[in-house]
C-alpha cells in the first residue's frame, strides 16, 4: 500500500502517513496562503516515482509551471500536469504541451474531466507510476459557474477514480464563499480536511478526519517551498 505524505513534517509526523485513496478538502479564508500552501505539498512530493495533475482556475498554466522551475524544478524530468482553465478565457491562442492540457474554461467541466483523464492515462498506465496526486485549485472558481449538483457529480467521479487509483487528491475551497448547505455536501465527498482560520495577523491549519481526533492547531508561515509550524495554537 502506497503511504502519501504533505511533506509538512510535524502534520507526516502525527498522522503517521496519509493512506493511498485519500481525498482532502482544504478550506480557509481568503489571502491565507492556501494556492502557495498547495504549491508547496506539491513541489515537496514531485519526484520520479511520484506524478502530480494540478486543475489550475486561477492562474495560466505557464505561469504555475514557471514557479516550479524558479524553485529548481526541471520540469523534463518531472511528472507534472496541469490542466489550465485560464488561458482560452483571455482569448489566448496557445496549444497544448507536455505539461499543459487546455480547458476552454472554468465551466468547461467535461474538458476538464477529459483533460484530467489524459494524463491519469499517461502517467498510470504509460507511465507505470506508481503514486500520483490530483489537486484542483480551485472547487469555489468551479463553483461561481456551475451549480452545486452538476460539481458534485463531476467531483464523484474524480473523487472515486483517485481511490481507484491508490491516488491522493487535494482540492481548495473558499471559507465564507458558500451557504453552509454548500460546504456540507461536498464534505460528503472527502475523507478529511486540511482547516485553515485566521487568528489576528497570523493563520492556523489543522488536520481532521485523518486520525480518532484533530490534529492540533498550528500557526503557519511559508518561505519559498517549505511550509513552517509554529507551536500549537488555540483556534
Amino acid at each position: 500500500m502506497s503511504v502519501y505524505s504533505l511533506g509538512i513534517k510535524e502534520l507526516d509526523d502525527l498522522l503517521g502517513g496519509i493512506r493511498e485513496g485519500t481525498n482532502l478538502m482544504m478550506i480557509g479564508p481568503p489571502m491565507s496562503r492556501k494556492d502557495e500552501l498547495l504549491d508547496a505539498i506539491i513541489f515537496q512530493n514531485l519526484s520520479r516515482d511520484n506524478a502530480a495533475i494540478l486543475v489550475s482556475t486561477r492562474e495560466p498554466g505557464e505561469r504555475v509551471l514557471t514557479w516550479f522551475e524558479e524553485q529548481g524544478t526541471d520540469i523534463s524530468t518531472v511528472n507534472i500536469g496541469i490542466v489550465d482553465c485560464v488561458t482560452k478565457t483571455l482569448g489566448m491562442g496557445a496549444s497544448d504541451t507536455a505539461n499543459i492540457k487546455r480547458a476552454s474554461s472554468p465551466v468547461d467541466l467535461t474538458g476538464i474531466g477529459v483533460k484530467i483523464s489524459q494524463f491519469l492515462e499517461e502517467f498510470l498506465v504509460k507511465k507505470n507510476i506508481g503514486k500520483i496526486r490530483l489537486c484542483i485549485n480551485s472547487l469555489s472558481t468551479i463553483l461561481m459557474y456551475s451549480n452545486l449538483q452538476t460539481v458534485f457529480r463531476f467531483l464523484h467521479v474524480f473523487t472515486g477514480r483517485v481511490k481507484a487509483a491508490g491516488g491522493f487528491g487535494l482540492y481548495v475551497v473558499e471559507d465564507e464563499m458558500h451557504d453552509p448547505q454548500t460546504i456540507a455536501t461536498l464534505k460528503q465527498l472527502f475523507d478529511g480536511m486540511i482547516e485553515i482560520k485566521a487568528i489576528g495577523d497570523s493563520y492556523i491549519m489543522r488536520v481532521v478526519g485523518l486520525t480518532s481526533k484533530p490534529t492540533p492547531w498550528f500557526e503557519y508561515s511559508i518561505e519559498g517551498t517549505e511550509v513552517k509550524l509554529s507551536g500549537s495554537r488555540k483556534a
